[in-house]
């Protein structure tokens, strides 16, 4: 027989805390694609403002998630990015039609980060007009985030990432690895090769390749079983590639 539900197995804070990892998640994904950062390309730091943080073991899974080598919760995230404000014609227009002018205009002179702020913990922006007080609800707001140099954020409801997308060369030469790694992979599966089978890797026609492969031949050679690495030559299943705009001529062989 199916067994009773036991209600105190049932850990609250697990649910709350895995809903808040994938909701991070999500949003990181958006604005790696934002920045046109494909996953593969490793990025030094992601900033996190969120209604709660999170311990370590939540942190490395959105870090292994993300490609990411370190997040970070930060309570403020102005130095990131910025807000703007525009009224929302459809619902602005038929409550304070005669005041849209001055609506724009006071919507444009906001400190973008405080009347966000504001928003979050009111629900609502507050302001007088020639005695009469408005009240704008996120319903009634355009709300667009300007971002600054070197940074891509995106937020949504309580939650803002951003991400730090300034790459240095030793993170460039991750990127360059991870895409080489991920193309041995693929040929290795075209080329009906066993998941056990060693190989013997081949690298030409490009020296900028040849030379992040000889640098990390070790980390390569542990993921696709690559006992033997050669250089200049061609192996029996032999492909040309575009690697993030290089292109090279990869090659594999069962040793």
């Amino acid at each position: 027989d199916f067994p009773t539900v036991d209600e105190n197995a049932i850990d609250k804070k697990l649910e709350t805390d895995m809903e808040e990892v994938l909701d991070i998640v999500v949003m990181g994904r958006a604005a790696r694609n934002s920045s046109a950062l494909k996953n593969r390309q490793p990025l030094a730091t992601m900033y996190v403002n969120a209604k709660d943080d999170l311990s370590d073991y939540y942190v490395e899974i959105i870090e292994d998630e993300l490609n990411i080598k370190n997040v970070k919760f930060v309570s403020d995230m102005s130095e990131f990015s910025s807000y703007s404000f525009k009224p929302q014609l459809k619902t602005v227009g038929p409550k304070y039609g005669k005041f849209l002018g001055k609506i724009r205009t006071i919507l444009t002179e906001l400190d973008g980060n405080k009347a966000k702020a504001e928003l979050d913990s009111t629900g609502a922006l507050r302001f007088d007009i020639d005695g009469n007080e408005i009240v704008l609800t996120e319903a009634d707001l355009l709300i667009e985030i300007k971002q600054k140099e070197n940074y891509c954020s995106v937020s949504d409801r309580n939650t803002t990432v951003a991400l730090d997308t300034n790459l240095t060369t030793e993170l460039i030469e991750e990127g360059y690895v991870n895409e080489i790694i991920s193309k041995l992979q693929t040929m290795r599966k075209d080329s009906g090769f066993n998941v056990t089978d060693h190989i013997k890797v081949c690298v030409s026609n490009n020296e900028k390749i040849i030379s992040y492969v000889m640098a990390n031949e070790s980390k390569i050679a542990k993921v696709v079983l690559g006992d033997k690495f050669e250089y200049g030559t061609d192996a029996k299943h032999s492909k040309s590639w575009d690697i993030n705009g290089e292109t090279v001529t990869l090659s594999v062989e069962v040793i």
